[in-house]
Formats: structure tokens, sequence, C-alpha cells
């Protein structure tokens, strides 16, 4: 049994405004953070990198690696952002125990008090900015555009990073 032709499939719907107010409000929700970052003396990727090495006790160490991954940058740009950490007694190395040539991140009293006071500020600001993100996102979520699956754009290349 032969089945039908199947005619053009129909153009999935884009919500343009939606998504359009998502990349806003996360933008937004950023660059506060990056300008209080700034305001406490550390660089927007460093505070991230102090953030992901405290978010990494407990579930692995925080091996540049490991850091690189959570970043999405580079191994060497990790390595510049920990060197300038490390400089401003921020964050310290040592030699990982299971294997001597590998170098895990720690982070110094005074890393975690700037840490402590950026994230209390993000937590506070997250509260008063949060639901206009989560309300776009979940309009989003919602709407049936007529995909079987949801669409992911192709991966570039990581050596075109």
């Amino acid at each position: 049994m032969k089945r039908p032709p199947r005619g053009p499939r129909p153009m999935p719907r884009v919500d343009y405004q939606t998504l359009a107010e998502l990349r806003y409000h996360i933008r937004r929700f950023l660059r506060v953070r990056e300008d209080a970052a700034r305001l406490a003396g550390v660089e927007p990727q460093q505070y991230q990198l102090l953030l992901q090495v405290k978010g990494l006790v407990g579930r692995g160490p925080a091996t540049i690696g490991a850091l690189a991954e959570r970043l999405q940058i580079r191994h060497h740009a990790t390595v510049q952002l920990v060197d300038r950490l490390v400089d401003n007694r921020m964050a310290r190395r040592r030699r990982a125990e299971s294997d001597r040539r590998g170098v895990v991140v720690e982070l110094t009293p005074r890393g975690e008090a700037v840490l402590r006071r950026l994230a209390l500020y993000s937590l506070t600001e997250l509260r008063t900015e949060g639901p206009a993100l989560a309300a776009a996102l979940t309009r989003l979520m919602a709407q049936p555009n007529g995909l079987r699956r949801p669409h992911r754009p192709r991966q570039m290349n990581p050596s075109a990073r």
C-alpha cells in the first residue's frame, strides 16, 4: 500500500516577540551582574569562575578543564582567569591528589567573601527581575510550534570558537 504523497511541511511559527523578550531579560540579568562584579573589583568572567569553583564543591574537583567547560571558554583563557584571581589573592592552586600533574583551583577567604557578596546581590536581583525572565521562557516553552522534536541549531566546530 502506497502512502499518499506529502505536501510541503508547514513552516513552524516563530514567536519573535517573546524570543526577543527572553533574550532581553537574559541580557539585562547578565549586565546587572557584570556591573556588580566590576564594582566589587573583579571582571565578570572572574566572578563566573569564582562561582563555578564554589559550585563544583562536592561535585568534583575544580580543575582547569572542568572550569573551562563550565565557563565555555578555552583552556588557556581559563588559566589566564585563574592567574588573575591568584594575583588578587581570591584563588589558589594546588596539585590534584589523584593526579599530581593536575591542578585544582580553590577559593581563598577573600575570594569567598567577594563571591558571597555578589551571589547575595544576584539572588536579591533575581527575585525582582526573575519573574519576567521566567514568564518569557514559560510562554516560549508552552507554544506548540508544529515541530515533532525541538529544533537545535547546528553546533559550531569547537575550534571555531
